[in-house]
Order: C-alpha cells, then sequence, then structure tokens
C-alpha cells in the first residue's frame, strides 16, 4: 500500500490542492484510495463540499470505525475529514506512550481496504504531524514561489532528520513540488535557486514544477479537484507529470527494499 504525507510548515504552498490532486492521481490510477484531513483548518471538506458525519477526531478519541468516519469523495476515492475538533487527536496521541503506534493501530483497517492513503498535514510542527509522518514513511514538500515557503519545506527536512534518528522505520521525502510557477517573475528563479540547494543537502528529488493555473480556482468554486475539473489544463497536465515522478521514488525504494532483503539471504 502506498502511503504519502503532504507537509510543508508554511501556509499558502499549494499543499491541500496537491494532497486532493494527489489523492485523485492515486484513485484513477492505483486503487481504492484514502484521503486524510489532519489540518484543522478542515479545508479538504469545505474546498470540497463534503459534509461527513464524524471526522478524524471520531476515529482516533472515541474509537469509531475507520469505514463509519469516511465520505465518498470521488471512484474509488474516500475522506476522512478534520476540523478543529482535530485538537482532541493531539490530545489523545500525547496521552500515550508510543503516540505513533496509536495512530497507526486506527487506520490498520486501511492496509486491508485502500490501495493508498494520503495525509494532508497542518501548516506547522506538531505531534499529529509527527504521527503521521511515521505511519507513512514517504513525504511530498509543495513549495510555494515565496520565500516564507521556502524555509517551511527547509523545516520540513531538518524535521524529518530528527526523525530518522528516533524511528524504527525508513522516512524519506519522496520529493520537492514547486507551486503556482511563474518564470516571468524574479521570485520564481531565486526559489528555485533555493530548492536546488535544499535538493542538494538532503539528497531529495526536485519534482516538476506546477504551472500558475486560473482553472485551480475555478475547480474549488465547482468543489472538485483540478484532475477533475479540467485533466487537460496546463496545471493538470503538470501535477500529473510530479506525481509521476513521485510514484517513480516510491517504487524505485521499493525496489532497492527488496533486492536488499533477497541479499540478505
Amino acid at each position: 500500500m502506498i502511503r504519502l504525507v503532504v507537509a510543508n510548515q508554511r501556509g499558502g504552498a499549494g499543499k491541500t490542492t496537491t494532497a486532493v490532486n494527489c489523492a485523485w492521481y492515486l484513485a484513477a490510477h492505483r486503487g481504492r484510495t484514502l484521503l486524510i484531513d489532519a489540518d484543522t483548518q478542515g479545508s479538504i471538506g469545505v474546498l470540497l463540499g463534503v459534509q461527513p458525519a464524524r471526522y478524524l477526531k471520531d476515529l482516533v478519541v472515541d474509537g469509531a470505525p475507520l469505514e463509519e468516519c469516511v465520505i465518498a469523495g470521488g471512484k474509488n476515492l474516500d475522506i476522512l475529514c478534520g476540523g478543529k475538533d482535530s485538537v482532541e487527536v493531539e490530545s489523545a496521541l500525547a496521552a500515550v506512550s508510543a503516540p505513533e503506534l496509536n495512530l497507526e493501530s486506527h487506520l490498520e483497517a486501511a492496509a486491508g481496504q485502500y490501495e493508498a492513503v494520503v495525509i494532508d498535514v497542518s501548516p506547522a510542527i506538531n505531534l499529529l504531524q509527527a504521527c503521521a509522518i511515521m505511519y507513512a514513511g514517504n513525504v511530498l514538500i509543495p513549495v510555494g514561489m515565496d520565500l516564507l515557503s521556502l524555509t517551511g519545506a527547509r523545516a520540513v527536512c531538518e524535521m524529518i532528520r530528527v526523525l530518522r534518528q528516533r524511528a524504527a522505520r525508513v522516512l524519506r521525502i519522496v520529493g520537492l513540488i514547486p507551486c503556482q510557477v511563474d518564470h516571468r517573475l524574479t521570485i520564481t528563479k531565486l526559489v528555485y535557486d533555493g530548492l536546488g540547494s535544499l535538493s542538494e543537502q538532503f539528497q531529495v528529488p526536485l519534482l516538476p514544477g506546477i504551472r500558475t493555473d486560473q482553472n485551480v480556482h475555478r475547480a474549488w468554486q465547482a468543489r472538485m479537484a483540478l484532475l477533475a475539473y479540467s485533466p487537460a489544463a496546463k496545471a493538470a497536465l503538470d501535477y500529473v507529470a510530479a506525481f509521476e515522478g513521485v510514484m517513480k521514488v516510491i517504487e524505485g525504494s521499493r525496489d532497492e527494499q527488496t533486492q536488499t532483503s533477497k541479499d540478505a539471504f
């Protein structure tokens, strides 16, 4: 099963747009997919216009079954919504000795029901984000074309380096994905230069960029993922190219692990 967290410590980096469209891509190309909103803003439910009866809090805090907490978001796509009460999830995780294992236990059912899980986390370092990263093992970092977004991306890279030191599992950054790219602007070159340095320092792939596109906003107005609303739009085509790159990284890492296991025998 593919597990992926979409994270940046800076808001407005294209994180939720990337998470929703990545989940839609996986649902179309890999099979049944679960999209989890672990952001207290609850943006995914609002942007897609879904109104679930239960939320992430009901799953983790109240112990409700996973299948009762998800809501259909499209063909092969289910959504587990978050919201302001996700702070209770944070408190519940903080109260146990192994919070990352606690979250994983609540998502165990996903392993048998889904081919992929995508988690959108808050733009701030917190326990829920750390547990989501430990659960998923793979992190995708969207970066908007501003210097604060670049700083937020670096913070995620540093956080994962710290988590690796205490985690008994592989944690990898599967790519930096530039968002809202307009090469006519001077700031774009500055951010790309910074991304190049970040990519080299942390040995992280720099994925194809997502060009600015009004269809992104039109898709949200229609309460749809861009890949569903306008699959031929330039930003949609860019996203597909970027997600194909992500899958190559994840599957390449799997092949390396399989070969390493074979070599051990």
